[in-house]
């Protein structure tokens, strides 16, 4: 097919604008957390593994951290398991453990390191118990007491932990050859039990292990919002704090921003929200003037 002379020089013209991020980036280190509408519907899913093969192959070293609820939940349902949530965590017995632990480190995980491979890329599928990467500690749940002066209660929702320490020694081991690492959100505790991590919060502890330059957090929404629905990008730790202050950041955005802020506190350069409903987003916000999602910054 032969381009028209306006169409070769747009092309041209994109490549010419991601040269500089090119540049910068190379040798850089991205912890990117997929999850949400990206890892679920089939076009987005091979757009996601061809743009972490090109940031491979111009140099930069792509470290992808997934979710899969939506896969444990339909598993669950398969086996007649009813699932049960407590303030956002679901429950997790023994059972349910079983169920996650071959969900992520093996359907979901294995997945994504194949479509990596179909794009060209050297992928190699991890959980955070191989080699000692993630210790977990038990999540303890304080519900606090209400108006009426009732005390506080401590909730058991059984395996579900927070990250203890990261052992970046695995990643940085596969980062020098050549490889990409896909983690799934398992940890091992002390006790020797295993635990499910909320992925945001594994994908932004790694990142200051690892003191990337970016963390990258897909998303099912466009950022952060002004309250007139207009995204917000470019934005400070200090103006941040006012956005949760006033009300404009709230619901499930709380805790990624908190992420996100926890890591440019913590040494990353910079994090992103992002839409990962849009067509290969990562690369647009990382290789382009405007980006398409929330660039927030210490």
């Amino acid at each position: 097919m032969t381009l028209s002379p306006k169409s070769g020089i747009e092309r041209a013209q994109i490549l010419i604008e991601a040269l500089p991020y090119i540049q910068r980036f190379s040798g850089k280190t991205l912890v990117i957390k997929y999850g949400g509408n990206a890892m679920v519907d089939e076009r987005l899913k091979q757009g996601f593994a061809r743009d972490v093969v090109l940031m491979k192959h111009v140099g930069m070293n792509p470290v992808v951290v997934h979710g899969g609820g939506p896969q444990i939940g339909e598993f669950l349902q398969r086996l007649g398991k009813e699932t049960r949530f407590v303030e956002g965590m679901r429950v997790t017995d023994r059972e349910t453990m079983d169920v996650v632990e071959m969900v992520l480190g093996g359907l979901v995980n294995k997945e994504i390191v194949s479509l990596i491979s179909q794009h060209g890329g050297k992928a190699v599928g991890l959980s955070g118990k191989d080699g000692g990467l993630i210790r977990a500690k038990k999540l303890v749940m304080d519900r606090p007491g209400n108006k009426e002066n009732l005390p506080s209660e401590i909730i058991d929702i059984g395996h579900v932990g927070e990250v203890h320490t990261i052992d970046p020694e695995l990643v940085a081991l596969l980062d020098t050859g050549d490889f990409i690492p896909v983690i799934a959100p398992i940890g091992v505790g002390n006790d020797g039990k295993t635990y499910n991590i909320n992925a945001d919060s594994v994908a932004g502890k790694l990142a200051i292990t690892l003191q990337a330059e970016k963390l990258i957090l897909l998303t099912n929404t466009p950022g952060i919002l002004d309250k007139e629905g207009k995204l917000l990008t470019g934005l400070s730790a200090k103006e941040i704090d006012a956005l949760i202050a006033d009300g404009t950041i709230q619901g499930g955005m709380l805790p990624k921003v908190r992420c996100a802020l926890d890591a440019v506190n913590s040494g990353v350069r910079a994090a992103h929200i992002i839409d990962g409903r849009v067509d290969h987003a990562a690369l647009l916000e990382i290789f382009t003037d405007r980006g398409v999602g929330t660039l927030i910054k210490s």
